[in-house]
């Protein structure tokens, strides 16, 4: 074993502060990186003040960051794909078992037995496993990813997350040139399923309740903009859109865009509203119209995405931060001030 330097939560309560880790050795299918940058996600913030304690209680003390790019300093006998000075990343799954029905279809995303980035129990080390706010972590090459080069890495972070949730449903309900396709709040989510859905070739509609944002979605990608609070801006586009992805995570009311769907429409949530959602039953009946919920991708199609991006120069808007303001982050991501990531530079922990 070897020890990292880290950011960790010691409770619920506690700010992130210095912390020392142990990693493991890497073994013959392991790769070592050198965190570079990792983004922050607000899945984060949720598992160090214990938010998600009915589902996923954590465990303290806590070190978050599942968006990580580093640099390759070490792989074990039996890696091929990686060498020492690769640029590479991790995101939210880190191993799986393998064996289930889900990972024997390329969907590790859906493994029963995965094992988190973090706040995940380490099969390896024991005790729990621990994320990027550290200087450098140990993952199974299975699960380590190739960074295009010429890609920002501070704005490539974020893709590991942000990035595959986004571009995941779009590409499985088949979003393409001709598509109609809305983005509903623009946020960390919002603004990567706008520039994907763009990239796609599709006509972009972003809906936001802030008139603020209208020229920043079109800088995006948006081809228009609706105030989702304008019954009768909302009501020109009844029926018409062949795809609507969801990244709000606040309570609001779904009908209201279900019923903008055309027949066979598709709603995709991606935020994760705390209370249930309301469904009128005659929304979804009448157009045959569906509405589905999605996670992150699995690697292979993680792999495509970042690829992709880097053939469209792609990457997250990002605000970079010392590790050491990780709490003044926090803090401003719950008032939604930040466009439209944090990506943190780990040069700022080795310092």
């Amino acid at each position: 074993m070897s020890t990292a330097k880290a950011y960790a939560a010691a409770g619920a309560k506690s700010p992130l502060a210095p912390s020392t880790i142990q990693r493991r050795d890497p073994g013959p299918d392991d790769v070592r990186l050198e965190i570079l940058f990792c983004g922050v996600c607000h899945s984060d913030l949720h598992t160090a003040r214990d938010e998600w304690r009915a589902v996923m209680p954590t465990v303290y003390p806590v070190v978050p960051g599942h968006e990580i790019v580093g640099r390759v300093t070490q792989v074990g006998s039996a890696v091929a794909k990686f060498k020492a000075g690769d640029l590479a990343a991790v995101g939210c799954l880190v191993d799986s078992d393998g064996t289930c029905a889900a990972c024997k279809d390329g969907c590790e995303q859906f493994c029963p037995n995965m094992t988190l980035t973090y706040n995940s129990p380490d099969k390896r080390l024991g005790g729990v496993t621990y994320g990027g706010y550290s200087d450098s972590i140990v993952v199974d090459q299975r699960f380590v990813l190739r960074v295009p080069p010429k890609l920002d890495l501070a704005g490539t972070a974020p893709l590991l997350c942000a990035g595959i949730t986004t571009y995941s449903p779009l590409r499985h309900w088949g979003v393409k040139k001709g598509k109609k396709v809305g983005v509903v709040g623009l946020g960390g989510l919002g603004h990567m399923g706008v520039k994907f859905a763009h990239a796609f070739g599709a006509h972009v509609v972003v809906f936001t309740t802030s008139p603020g944002k209208a020229e920043d979605a079109r800088r995006l990608g948006a081809d228009e903009v609706v105030l989702s609070r304008d019954a009768g801006a909302m009501a020109k586009h009844a029926g018409s859109f062949d795809f609507i992805l969801d990244t709000v995570s606040a309570e609001h009311d779904v009908n209201a865009y279900l019923n903008l769907l055309g027949r066979d429409g598709n709603m995709t949530l991606v935020g994760a509203p705390e209370k249930p959602l309301a469904v009128s039953a005659f929304g979804l009946i009448f157009g045959r119209r569906s509405l589905s919920g999605s996670p992150i991708g699995s690697v292979a199609e993680t792999q495509e995405m970042l690829d992709f991006c880097g053939k469209h120069g792609l990457t997250a808007d990002v605000e970079v931060i010392p590790v050491q303001k990780v709490n003044e982050a926090y803090d401003r991501l719950l008032k939604s001030d930040v466009k439209y990531r944090f990506s943190i530079d780990m040069a700022s922990l080795r310092s």
